[in-house]
């Protein structure tokens, strides 16, 4: 499955074709550090908003052939080196360069404040908001992609008759958004065609927006999908629930 969507390529299986197209590694605008603290705060939909998710998907299937799954996760990864990692430098090296300038530590009291300094650090950078501060935004990005196209195969959008597999993904703690394609779209609708879905959805994860961000995100790519791949027979293969990853 060769991945096309930002100059980016993986092979998972040589018989599917997969198109992406994602927002997740857009750089930030001016204003997006004043919605930050909104996507620590969010909560994942309700089952009563899924279930506007799914009778969206519904609506849209009756009109083309191809198969929507929608993917929400909390977050990528749950980052449990990084706290280590930052305890572990920041209690190794402020010490060591305190009294390396001040010489005010014996070498007994330097090993108890490294040991203290780990130890608080630890707990504090444990701490999901801190902890999403700390991780590298391309790091972020690359986890949720990468669990994006797990997505793909786990939810078996490869295996669709005549490779018609879509999937909507989301992970709100990354902010990211991503559309995945089989080889039946792709071939279909260009890369571009999903740009401006993916980009508006993504503000709307920022801004907490979410289940209306679902709900617009399947009615625009069904526009596109029953004029590029129009039904030709009732079929629903694969479930509209949400999918929802705690």
């Amino acid at each position: 499955m060769a991945v096309a969507g930002l100059a980016a390529a993986v092979e998972v299986e040589a018989s599917a074709a997969v198109e992406a197209v994602s927002a997740g590694a857009v750089r930030p605008a001016a204003g997006d550090n004043k919605n930050e603290q909104a996507i620590h705060d969010m909560a994942l939909l309700t089952e009563h908003e899924q279930r506007k998710v799914a009778e969206a998907i519904a609506r849209v299937e009756r009109d083309t052939d191809a198969e929507l799954v929608t993917v929400l996760a909390a977050r990528a990864d749950d980052y449990a080196y990084i706290p280590l990692l930052w305890a572990s430098l920041l209690a190794l090296l402020v010490p060591g360069i305190v009294h390396y300038l001040t010489g005010w530590l014996t070498l007994h009291s330097l090993l108890l404040v490294q040991w203290a300094i780990f130890i608080v650090l630890c707990l504090v950078f444990r701490l999901p908001k801190v902890t999403t501060h700390l991780v590298p935004r391309s790091v972020r990005h690359w986890r949720a992609s990468n669990l994006a196209r797990r997505q793909f195969l786990e939810q078996n959008l490869h295996h669709t008759e005549g490779s018609t597999g879509m999937l909507i993904f989301v992970s709100e703690a990354e902010r990211y958004v991503e559309i995945l394609v089989d080889e039946g779209i792709s071939s279909r609708l260009d890369n571009k065609n999903w740009d401006a879905i993916v980009a508006t959805f993504t503000q709307q994860v920022k801004q907490g927006q979410t289940l209306q961000g679902f709900v617009s995100c399947v009615e625009a790519c069904g526009e596109l999908l029953k004029v590029h791949v129009p039904v030709t027979h009732v079929r629903n293969e694969l479930p509209n629930r949400l999918v929802v990853l705690g």
